[in-house]
């Protein structure tokens, strides 16, 4: 199919780009699993990567020349994938975009597999507590996928990393490390906590207390399979994560500060923690 030059903004296909949400298109009726937008040419192309299915591509004419072999490869992927070009004008009015990273592209949400089938061969693995800060959610899968993590699994109420933004500021990565949904909605580590032992696991909470073991100990790095757990920033971990986990830990600091953002946290831990050496 030819590049598609818009003349109006009134064909149906594309209103996914105009203003569905997140959630949305995550519940998007005409698709199974749903969809997800990846917005920048490394997302779009580490999603294809992984395998997702693309469903359309929309791009502004001032990205066309660079997008060119992003879209000869999507055009080889499917010959009829609609490619939609559009004014500045255009793409502001549709989107609502004031600024992006380059082309979008719609697709298929991929089926999330079990926790069972995704930790069968991991050995660090990165739990996300209710976090609902995008920027937080992308940066966690950036060092995941930087510093050996092989899984990062995520309780009902943390934010989807596939919405645009997180998967925007994770450089695709999310793509790249595999993830999946654990626990019950309500108090998800007393079921998830459970199932990561029943899993050879042991569970290390990042958490301040009086009972915390720095990052560097010992015990910590002669677990053979670990899940480091990684709270919301403020709140923390609930006090019924930190109590299912056997050990809780802190980052020994200087100059009497006690915290750090939970992407920086995460970095710093899967560093420390890693069993993949280079």
């Amino acid at each position: 199919m030819p590049l598609i030059h818009l003349e109006g903004l009134d064909d149906a296909r594309l209103a996914v780009y105009s203003g569905m949400t997140d959630a949305q298109l995550r519940d998007c009726p005409d698709f199974a699993s749903g969809l997800f937008i990846g917005e920048s040419r490394k997302v779009i192309e580490r999603a294809l990567d992984a395998g997702a299915r693309p469903v359309s591509l929309f791009v502004e004419e001032c990205w066309l020349d660079q997008t060119m072999p992003l879209i000869d490869r999507l055009l080889r992927i499917d010959p009829e994938l609609p490619a939609f070009v559009a004014t500045r004008e255009q793409f502001h009015a549709l989107t609502g975009y004031q600024v992006t990273r380059g082309a979008l592209a719609a697709f298929e949400r991929p089926l999330l597999p079990s926790v069972e089938d995704l930790l069968a061969d991991a050995r660090r693995v990165a739990v996300l507590e209710d976090i609902t800060n995008y920027t937080n959610i992308g940066a966690v899968f950036r060092s995941a996928a930087a510093l050996g993590i092989d899984a990062v699994l995520i309780t009902p109420s943390c934010h989807d990393p596939l919405y645009r933004r997180a998967a925007r500021v994770s450089m695709g990565t999310v793509f790249q490390v595999p993830w999946t949904r654990i626990g019950g909605v309500r108090e998800w580590a007393v079921e998830g906590v459970a199932l990561l032992h029943e899993l050879e696991f042991k569970a290390a909470a990042l958490a301040l207390s009086n009972d915390s073991i720095p990052l560097h100990d010992a015990r910590l790095r002669a677990c053979e399979k670990l899940a480091l757990v990684l709270g919301t920033e403020g709140d923390g971990l609930a006090p019924s994560t930190v109590a299912a986990c056997d050990y809780t830990v802190k980052i020994p600091m200087d100059h009497d500060v006690d915290s750090l953002n939970v992407a920086a946290a995460s970095a710093v831990a899967f560093w420390e923690l890693r069993t993949k050496w280079r």
